[in-house]
């Protein structure tokens, strides 16, 4: 498959699909050439804006009219991730499963398990990774140039209005979504710090609220400090009732030094008191999903003498982020000091 572009399907023909698409046509990569959705009207209107020549309602309606492509994009709801995954897998199809890699953790589990078995690839799109500044301050920490690192604070003060959940209803519901600002949002920055700290996490408290939207099941506000083996604290606070919305930060503070990150006004990374090589994220891009999207063709394709090209969020290590979100909610429950379990 190396060198040539791949036929790319997209399951889900909602918001996250269209900029993927729009990136995936932008590039030499990819050629779209179907899209699934159980909404006619929707795939339709998704496949003329894309020029997509092939729609289906599903997964199993497209391999059974004999479309095959080599890679496939989930962009569905939550808790469909489970079952759409393992008939990908179960058709030896490499998948990108959008964030997060599943509603709950045993879900996640069985994804895994099922892609290792059979040695399909499954990445998941946590595409902060590939964030200029997040990638930059991760490798960072990582090399040791803060220093041992002692803690990492994640800040997600967005907004959202009542047509976040009146457009995709499955958002507002725990039986859907698995969760609300922390899982769908604030998992990104904390994919990000537990990354950049490396280790294992292993227990976590948290506490959640509805403070806005009171007639959904999911919550609006969370808190949360997860511990990791070595010792390190971690530490995230996830809204959707900030208002104004204000810029995403990440800080990491170790021994010798400092590193902040902030998007606004563009994704970059200071450090204080050390000199650090800033890293740069590795594909072609403009934004960190275009750059994402790139890294998984290349994970899937672009064989080097070393054997394929690195994907930064293979679905295992995806988990870690899952575990500690679950664990934050089942603390926001018992009030307690929660282990990881996974």
């Amino acid at each position: 498959m190396s060198g040539r572009r791949l036929d790319l399907a997209i399951a889900g023909c909602g918001d996250i699909a269209t900029y993927t698409a729009g990136f995936a046509r932008l590039g030499r990569g990819f050629r779209l050439v179907a899209c699934c959705d159980p909404a006619a009207g929707r795939a339709a209107q998704f496949a003329r804006r894309f020029r997509i020549p092939h729609v289906y309602a599903g997964i199993g309606e497209m391999l059974a009219a004999g479309t095959r492509p080599d890679a496939l994009y989930l962009a569905v709801p939550h808790h469909l991730h489970r079952a759409l995954a393992l008939q990908a897998i179960a058709a030896g199809i490499p998948t990108l499963l959008e964030k997060p890699l599943a509603a709950t953790l045993g879900d996640g589990l069985e994804i895994v398990r099922a892609a290792e078995a059979a040695g399909v690839k499954v990445g998941v799109n946590y595409q902060y990774r590939y964030d200029s500044g997040c990638y930059a301050l991760a490798r960072a920490s990582q090399a040791g140039s803060l220093g041992e690192i002692h803690c990492a604070r994640c800040n997600l003060p967005w907004h959202r209005d009542a047509a976040y959940f009146a457009g995709s209803p499955w958002h507002a519901q725990l039986a859907t979504a698995g969760g609300g600002t922390l899982l769908t949002q604030g998992s990104h920055l904390l994919d990000v710090a537990l990354w950049a700290l490396g280790g294992r996490p292993t227990a976590a408290l948290g506490a959640t609220r509805r403070r806005a939207f009171t007639e959904v099941e999911v919550e609006d506000l969370a808190l949360g400090i997860v511990e990791m083996a070595g010792g390190a604290l971690v530490e995230i606070c996830s809204s959707m009732v900030s208002r104004p919305e204000q810029g995403l930060s990440i800080e990491v503070y170790g021994s010798r030094g400092t590193a902040l990150y902030s998007n606004r006004p563009w994704p970059h990374v200071r450090f204080r008191g050390v000199r650090a090589t800033r890293q740069i994220p590795p594909g072609r891009g403009v934004h960190a999903l275009q750059r994402s999207l790139a890294g998984f063709r290349a994970w899937i394709a672009d064989e080097t003498p070393a054997g394929p090209r690195p994907y930064l969020t293979p679905a295992q290590e995806a988990l870690p982020v899952l575990a500690a979100v679950d664990a934050i909610y089942r603390s926001s429950r018992s009030g307690r000091r929660e282990e990881l379990t996974w």
